[in-house]
């Protein structure tokens, strides 16, 4: 399938690895895919996310992906169910950090001893944005996976960095009726 990638998206997914790899990440993650889109310039997918951010700078939608993540992986939704429960979601972050150290939660764990460098396996979340990213190119009838069908993928997904993306403006719908309009033109990157 990576042959299918073109350079902005191959460049997504290794830049991904290394933001994995910076946190200490034992798997690369869907919110990896993430930083890595947002550390693009002049691609589609770049230009989808700087046109619809609507909350902030890059630095607003990194605290947010660094606080569900310290949540370990837990979306609102999940906090919300728990909540209806009684079962205080940031009261049990709280206790588990004051025992374990700060980040103690964050998905995918730390340190990836025995690992041989440039190794990191993909975690369910990435392998699932992979995929549907092939299937929203083929749906779209493009010969090529870019940066803007991880992007849509991203906001398909269902996961953490979609919910984070909503917060700040970008949807799936948002996303679509960028880049392709209403009548299903393509809107150029700039």
């Amino acid at each position: 399938m990576f042959e299918r990638f073109t350079k902005d998206a191959r460049a997504v997914v290794t830049g991904a690895v290394s933001h994995s790899e910076r946190v200490g990440a034992a798997t690369v993650e869907e919110e990896h895919l993430l930083l890595a889109l947002l550390d693009r310039e002049g691609s589609r997918g770049s230009f989808a996310l700087g046109s619809l951010r609507s909350a902030g700078p890059r630095e607003s939608l990194e605290r947010d992906l660094a606080e569900a993540r310290r949540r370990g992986g837990l979306s609102r939704a999940d906090a919300d169910a728990l909540s209806g429960l009684g079962i205080d979601l940031s009261e049990i972050v709280a206790r588990i950090e004051e025992a374990h150290g700060e980040g103690a939660l964050e998905r995918g764990g730390r340190g990836a001893s025995g690992r041989r460098a440039g190794r990191r396996p993909f975690g369910q979340s990435a392998k699932g944005v992979l995929t549907r990213s092939l299937r929203v190119a083929v749906a779209r009838r493009d010969r090529h996976i870019g940066d803007e069908h991880l992007l849509l993928a991203i906001t398909l997904q269902g996961g953490l960095a979609s919910e984070v993306l909503a917060d700040h403006g970008v949807t799936h719908a948002s996303v679509t009726r960028l880049l392709y309009g209403e009548g299903g033109g393509v809107a150029e990157a700039g």
